[in-house]
């Protein structure tokens, strides 16, 4: 006997309006992640919106109709102003003295020791890992006073440092934000590295190859998304500190562009059109850097998301 079965239908033949169609429950669930990630994005963007829209308005304008008012006039004006009056392209040197040596240093060394860490069995693959990632639960003012101490105390050659210190000099900032950026960087690559089959440096080390080649001609190549993950958020972190560069640097030619923002206050008072201006000029290098890495970043991201 065999038994037929057909889908619920109305009178006049039509599907029944109170059936669910299948995948409905899927498609209004998806709707609704649009709508709360459309929200969210609206809301973390409008600051920075509201940035661009203070800096292009006169601050006549804005003091006359106020901050929350409907511009008269737009202008690129504050730009103009906050790139000579900041001296900008003097502290993006800076920053690029600091930032450029402190990634590539730290990306170097970090691949180094989760090379050792993941791809060799010791007993103390652990004890270092667990060394390197605990050195980023240590608050950096926790460590201030002896690394004052410390700095003023290490003499370095004219051409690592102009003071003949490691404070107030380049080198000093770029060593104190490779130490704590590395143990972090330590951590994520040396999980990628497991994920990759043993089999890939068991076949080269039967091609004869040495260790320094199974590192750098194999391993890293394979590395390359979270690498790039990590580029771009070293280079946003490095490049945005302040902290570090106040505190061990005492000459203010040699400060990053973060502190470039205090020479747009005035004695008596502040442009706040003029810092707008100020803050989104600062923030252009970063954003090229995600743009230009954005396909490795996002491919670092998402490594494992898919596996079971």
């Amino acid at each position: 006997m065999t038994v037929v079965v057909t889908p619920q239908t109305s009178a006049a033949g039509a599907p029944n309006p109170l059936v669910e169609a299948p995948g409905g429950r899927k498609h209004r669930a998806g709707a609704g992640s649009y709508v709360v990630l459309t929200v969210l994005a609206i809301l973390w963007l409008l600051p920075l919106l509201w940035t661009l829209y203070t800096s292009l308005r006169p601050e006549s304008d804005t003091n006359q109709y106020g901050y929350f008012s409907l511009a008269h006039s737009l202008t690129f004006q504050n730009y103009s102003n906050a790139w000579t009056q900041g001296q900008l392209l003097h502290f993006f040197g800076n920053s690029v003295l600091i930032t450029v040596p402190a990634v590539i240093i730290t990306l170097f060394l970090a691949s180094c020791v989760a090379f050792v860490v993941s791809r060799f069995n010791s007993k103390l693959n652990l004890i270092l890992l667990l060394l390197f990632t605990a050195g980023n639960l240590l608050p950096q003012q926790v460590l201030l006073s002896p690394l004052f101490k410390i700095f003023n105390s290490v003499d370095l050659p004219g051409f690592l440092s102009s003071s003949g210190k490691l404070y107030d000099s380049f080198t000093g900032v770029i060593a104190i934000n490779v130490a704590f950026q590395t143990g972090f960087c330590v951590f994520v690559l040396s999980n990628f590295m497991r994920t990759i089959p043993e089999e890939v440096t068991e076949a080269a080390i039967l091609d004869g190859a040495s260790i320094w080649s199974q590192y750098w001609r194999i391993i890293m190549p394979l590395c390359r998304p979270a690498l790039a993950a990590l580029a771009t958020l070293l280079t946003t972190w490095i490049y945005n500190d302040f902290f570090w560069a106040l505190t061990l640097m005492t000459t203010g030619a040699k400060r990053p562009i973060t502190s470039a923002i205090a020479n747009l206050t005035g004695e008596f008072g502040q442009n706040n059109n003029l810092l707008s201006a100020g803050a989104l000029i600062i923030a252009i290098p970063t954003l090229l850097v995600y743009v230009a890495l954005q396909k490795q970043f996002i491919a670092g991201l998402t490594l494992g998301s898919t596996k079971g």
